[in-house]
This record gives C-alpha cells, sequence and structure tokens, in this order.
C-alpha cells in the first residue's frame, strides 16, 4: 500500500443551529484504504462526508487532501469524487458521455478521454454500453456508470454517500461485491457512508462507528464486532439479545423487582446492569447445560428466518432471543427451558 495519508481531518466541526453534527472529528485515511462511517441516522456520518467533498462548510478544524489544506476550497477544485445515492447521471448524456464529463471538465486530451472511457467501462464490466441512455439502464448498471465516472478522473479520494441504499437486496449484494471487487483490484482510496453494518463488515479496510457527531471506534471489521469499545459499539454492529437487571447481594432481579432465574459464571457487582449477548451465541438444551452462564425462561414464540430459526423467549419481564441453526429443541409456548452462554460471549455494562 503506497505511503502517506490520502485524507486528514484534524478537529471537524460543524454545527446547524443549536444541533451539532460534527463533533471534533479526527480521522487519518492511508492512500489505499477504504473506510466506512458507519451509525444511524443522525450520527453525523453524511455531514462528515459533505465536509469532505466541499458540499458542507466547516465551523473548525482542518481538511486535507495528500497533505494539502482544502477545506477553504469549493467542490470542484478538491482531488475528490462523489457517487450520490441516485447516481446523479445526466439523462440526456449517453453512457460515454456521462463518464468522459469529468475528463472534459479537467481538459483531458480527446484522444486520452476515448482510451480511459474504454478502459473503464471494461473494468466496470459495461463494455458495449457506451451509446445507451440512462433511461435504458438498470438500476444496478446505472450505479455501476456513476462509479466508472468517478474513478476514471482518478481522484486522491473517492466519496460514496450511501449509493446501494436504494437497490433491492440481490442488487445490493452484489453492487457491494463490485465495488470490493474494484477497490481489491485498482487500490483507490475510498470513504463511504452507510447505515448497514453488513456493508460495511464485508467492505472496508476499517469501520468508523459514529454517534452523536463523534467517532467512538475506528478499527477494523473484525475488531469492531469482537472487541467493541463500549456498549454502543456493541449493541449497533450485530443484533444482541439484552437482559437489564438489578443485582443485589449476587441475586438478579427485573424492572418490576421480581427475582429473575439467572445464574452467573463471574457475579456482578451490586447495581444496575445491561447483560448483552449475541443471539447466536445462546445455546438450548445440554449445550446450554454446558455453559458458564445459564438463565431459566419461558419459551415464546418463534420465527423462521431462511438458515435459522429464532426463539423469543421470556424470563420475568425481560425478553430475548435465541438464534438456531439446524435441528432445535421441541418448544411450544410456554415451555419452561434453560438458556446458557459462556464469558466470553457476553459483555456487561452498567446502567
Amino acid at each position: 500500500m503506497p505511503q502517506g495519508y490520502a485524507l486528514e481531518l484534524r478537529g471537524v466541526r460543524r454545527r446547524f443551529g443549536s444541533v451539532v453534527a460534527v463533533d471534533d472529528v479526527t480521522l487519518e485515511v492511508e492512500k489505499g484504504e477504504f473506510v466506512t462511517l458507519l451509525g444511524p441516522s443522525g450520527s453525523g456520518k453524511t455531514s462528515t462526508l459533505r465536509l469532505i467533498g466541499g458540499f458542507e462548510k466547516l465551523d473548525g478544524g482542518h481538511i486535507l487532501i495528500d497533505g494539502q489544506r482544502v477545506d477553504h476550497l469549493p467542490p470542484y477544485s478538491r482531488d475528490t469524487a462523489t457517487i450520490f445515492q441516485s447516481g446523479a447521471l445526466f439523462p440526456h448524456k449517453t453512457v460515454a458521455q456521462n463518464i468522459a464529463y469529468g475528463l472534459r471538465m479537467r481538459g483531458v486530451a480527446e484522444a486520452e478521454v476515448a482510451t480511459r472511457v474504454h478502459g473503464i467501462l471494461d473494468v466496470v464490466r459495461l463494455s458495449g454500453y457506451a451509446d445507451r441512455y440512462p433511461a435504458q439502464l438498470s438500476g444496478g448498471q446505472k450505479q455501476r456508470v456513476a462509479l466508472a465516472r468517478s474513478m476514471v478522473v482518478q481522484p486522491a479520494v473517492l466519496l460514496f454517500d450511501e449509493p446501494l441504499s436504494a437497490l433491492d437486496l440481490s442488487l445490493r449484494m452484489q453492487l457491494r461485491a463490485e465495488i470490493k471487487r474494484l477497490h481489491d483490484e485498482i487500490g483507490f482510496t475510498g470513504i463511504f457512508v452507510t447505515h448497514d453494518q453488513g456493508e460495511a463488515m464485508a467492505m472496508s479496510s476499517r469501520v468508523a462507528v459514529m454517534d452523536r457527531g463523534r467517532i467512538r471506534q475506528i478499527d477494523t471489521p473484525e475488531k469492531v464486532f469482537h472487541e467493541p469499545a463500549d456498549e454502543f459499539v456493541f449493541t449497533f454492529i450485530g443484533e444482541s439479545s439484552c437482559l437489564p437487571v438489578r443485582i443485589a447481594a449476587g441475586a438478579a432481579f427485573d424492572a418490576s423487582g421480581a427475582p429473575v432465574p439467572l445464574k452467573l459464571a463471574r457475579p456482578l457487582a451490586d447495581g444496575e446492569w445491561r447483560i448483552h449477548v449475541r443471539p447466536f451465541a445462546l445455546k438450548f438444551g445440554e449445550q446450554a447445560a454446558r455453559a458458564e452462564n445459564r438463565l431459566t425462561a419461558t419459551h415464546s414464540f418463534v420465527e423462521f428466518l431462511g438458515q435459522f430459526r429464532r426463539h423469543h423467549v421470556r424470563a420475568g419481564d425481560l425478553e430475548l432471543f435465541v438464534d438456531v441453526e439446524g435441528d432445535e429443541p421441541p418448544c411450544a409456548p410456554g415451555a419452561s427451558l434453560e438458556i446458557g452462554w459462556n464469558d466470553a460471549d457476553m459483555r456487561a455494562y452498567r446502567r
């Protein structure tokens, strides 16, 4: 991977009236990295991307691209290209004309324009589509044209503004793999915005989890998933079954004060806690009996979700769900059963 930072954010801030959209964000992206800004609506990820692209003005901090400050420059003077959710293609221009637009705006010689357009059409697997208009393309083909148009100008940083969110699931999966392939082959620097954890995990060199305008954790997808920095990151990345309990003298109680039949291998200190376990890490039957931590619960109902079944259970006023693949124990509504999990799969946070 080439050395040096393609992009640096230093204490970047943006306010909209009394709302702090981006709050002292610092980020360094090496050349060739693919970094995803991940978070719920209102977390500041899109505002951060727009600040990088020059579509919003800073209220504080600095932005550098290839070591040069750009926060005072308009979008067209920054070495970036943005792929929008809609694709934003010119409807009256052909595929080739759409792709060539940025090159011509940069004053590239016509002979080189033709060569680069032909080459990028091969890269995005759209050879033979050069003379078609956007109305003659599928949604996925339009997004590949938008990707080609941005890549062909060879910007220092490619910005992806949730480009897959308007597509159906099958097409999103295909384009997700396509972008990953292109990044692996070409090695462009990318900043990708999404609220979809699956996209972030599958595509990224690193994931920056954002909440209320701040980065809560930035690391490889594996570390963000397995070593979350705090409760927000744990619950946002992947699904979680949560047991909010009060511990007193080693016993557990629900919000109503009723005792909860919970046995923990490592007792928690007295106080209010939220115990989180991934639903696939919860076990039934013989596996539960061998687990380090156990809870006696009542079965409520089951959902068939393709590769697994999701069992919903209750313990007092606590509700959680258990994902079971393949064979499963027979569970009738109202049946009592034991659920178990190991310490390594559990996170406990004070309320």
